[in-house]
Parts: structure tokens; sequence; C-alpha cells
């Protein structure tokens, strides 16, 4: 039978030229729609199969499989399905050679003018510049992709606190995220790792603990290291709760960047940061401490040395003898304020001479 219901939607089935079994919902209640769709579908892959022609593949078929195979490999999948959410006004029904610039430029500017900026708009064309991608050079399902075109949006500056700030915000903090802001300034981790901390991934006698590869942005184990400052953090949740780590009122804590969060920041008269920004607090205490690069990246995780050189420009050690090279004046000694006051007695002008 080449047309069947599942609930109030048909079904199409039949078998391809070359012996393959087709089986694919037909997404509609109205039998018409159905046997057209089983009749294009037929066609396209008996011209396939007898023409050698490859058959046309339409926007949603491309949207499936691609979720189907991220599925489990990448973290930030969700986010990627409310972005594709939003295109899906504007290329559901299309076949994927259908989508060019013309279309792409109407899918930008319907966003716009829904009001968002530039960056979220950035992020949906990331995801269909992916699917489009994939469709041609590893499904073979499109010819060549179409050039997408991204907005311009400014370079955001890595927000971080200093010494002083970070005392003063985890002062106003209630209990329980005082202990994981304290947790996450000694460990640079990401808001969900933190939350979702089990005991099962701490040794507190080797000083480790370890995220597993499913629960890591970039899909692979990362190693932690725990210095002092996280291993007391940790000692004072002993006998809270069986499996997870940190919790409020016995219960195991679900989010951290809320209401008492957002409260805490305003107590402490600190604007524009995110729960996010305490891991960029941690890599740029790490930089300007003089931590390599290299490894910052792997003690947080990052699959993309681009990611860590955000912070490069927090550390100039390395170029202060290049600096000092231009300069005639050698201070005698390392103490500057010596060196100035040497300077004012006349006596400056002999190290310069020299």
């Amino acid at each position: 039978m080449s047309l069947y219901k599942r609930g109030k939607t048909w079904w199409v089935q039949f078998s391809t030229p070359c012996g393959q079994r087709i089986r694919r919902s037909a997404k509609t209640a109205n039998r018409r729609l159905a046997q057209e769709y089983h009749d294009r579908l037929k066609a396209d892959y008996w011209r396939a199969s007898r023409l050698g022609e490859k058959p046309r593949r339409k926007w949603e078929e491309a949207v499936e499989r691609w979720l189907t195979e991220k599925q489990g490999e990448k973290a930030s999948l969700e986010n990627d399905i409310y972005h594709l959410r939003r295109a899906h006004a504007w290329l559901y029904g299309k076949y994927l050679d259908e989508i060019d610039r013309d279309v792409l430029d109407d899918l930008t500017g319907s966003r716009l003018s829904d009001g968002v900026s530039n960056a979220t708009v950035n992020r949906m064309l990331e995801v269909v510049r992916a699917i489009l991608r994939r469709a041609e050079r590893e499904w073979g399902w499109l010819e060549r992709a179409p050039h997408v075109r991204m907005l311009k949006q400014p370079k955001r500056r890595v927000r971080w606190l200093t010494r002083e700030e970070a005392d003063r915000l985890l002062a106003e903090l209630p209990d329980h995220l005082e202990a994981m802001a304290r947790f996450t300034l000694a460990t640079g981790l990401r808001e969900a790792n933190v939350v979702g901390l089990e005991w099962s991934q701490v040794d507190l006698d080797r000083r480790c603990a370890w995220i597993h590869a499913d629960q890591a942005k970039a899909r692979k184990a990362i190693p932690v290291p725990l210095n002092a400052e996280a291993v007391l953090v940790l000692r004072q949740q002993i006998g809270r709760h069986s499996h997870r780590v940190f919790t409020y009122k016995g219960q195991p804590v679900t989010k951290a960047n809320n209401h008492a969060w957002r409260k805490a920041l305003a107590r402490a008269g600190i604007d524009d940061f995110r729960w996010h920004d305490l891991r960029h607090t941690w890599a740029s205490w790490h930089v300007q401490q003089g931590t390599p690069l290299h490894v910052l990246q792997e003690l947080g995780g990052w699959s993309d040395y681009s990611m860590v050189r955000r912070y490069a420009h927090l550390s100039v050690g390395h170029l202060a003898e290049y600096a000092d090279s231009l300069c005639k004046i050698r201070p005698v000694g390392t103490n500057l304020t010596q060196f100035e006051r040497r300077q004012e007695t006349g006596e400056g002008d002999a190290a310069i001479s020299n």
C-alpha cells in the first residue's frame, strides 16, 4: 500500500528501482496532497536511478538529517533548534537549490525587523550556513551552497572583574551562590558544569575533578585540577547531598544566573556582568599571572585556540624586553620610584649616558 495513515497524518511508502525501501511522512492530513507528495518523491528516485539525476531535496529534509547527525554531538543543539524555528517561515518548503542570496537577505531583513540584534541574526545564519554546506560537501544534495553574508557586529570586549570587585560581589551573594562563584573563579568551569557537578566527578585526595565528554561544550572530556580554594569550597559542601555537589536547602541547584545573582550584582555596584563572565575573569587572572595561552586552552577545555587569544592582550610580560630595546634609559635596579628619585638629584644623567 503506497499510502497509509498514522493518527491523522498520511505516510508514503514505495520501493525504488534499486530495491531501496522508502517510508516517509507526508506531514499532511490531506490524502490528495499526500498522493502528490508520493508521486513526486517516487519520480525523483526513478530519475536518480535511471537517468543519473540527483533528486531535489527540500530544506526540511536537510534540517531533519542535520539534527539527527548532530544529536549527542553538539552541546548547543537546543540553541540551534531555536534559531531554525525563526528561519522556518522563510525556508520551509523550498528546495535547497532555491535558497539563494535573495532568499537569505529576505530572511535577514525579516529578523532585523523583529528588533533582534545583528549578533542574534548571525547566530541563525551560522546554523543555516552549516546545513547548506553539509548538504553540498558531505551529502551531495546541493551542487553549490550559496554565500551567506553575515552582518557586522561590534566586537564585545572581554568582561572581567578585578580582585577587589570579585570580593565585593562574593560578599553580597547568598551562601550557595557564593560557593558556586568561588568554585568558578578557581576552576573556570561553565555554569552548566558547576550546577550539574556530582560527587562521582570529584577526587579530593588527588585534588582533581573531571567533566565528562557529553557534559562539555566541545564534547571532549575536561580534566579539572583543583587548587586550594576549590578544595576548600568542595569540602564545605560535603554531607549536603548524596549525589550533587552544590545545593540550596537540601535540593540540587538548577540555575546560578538567577534573580538572587542579579540582586547581588546591583548591591555590589557591578554592571554589565553575566555569570559566564566569571569564566572570563578566571581566564583573565590566569593570563595576568603568566599562564601560557596553550596551557589556559587545556585548562579551560577550549577546542579553538582563537577563543583563548581573546585574553592575549592582558599579558605583556613576553613583550617587555622588546619594548625596552628601544629605550635609551637604563634604570639602576628594579625600583622605578628609586630610579625617578635618582633623576631628580641628577644621578640619573649618568645612567642615561652610560
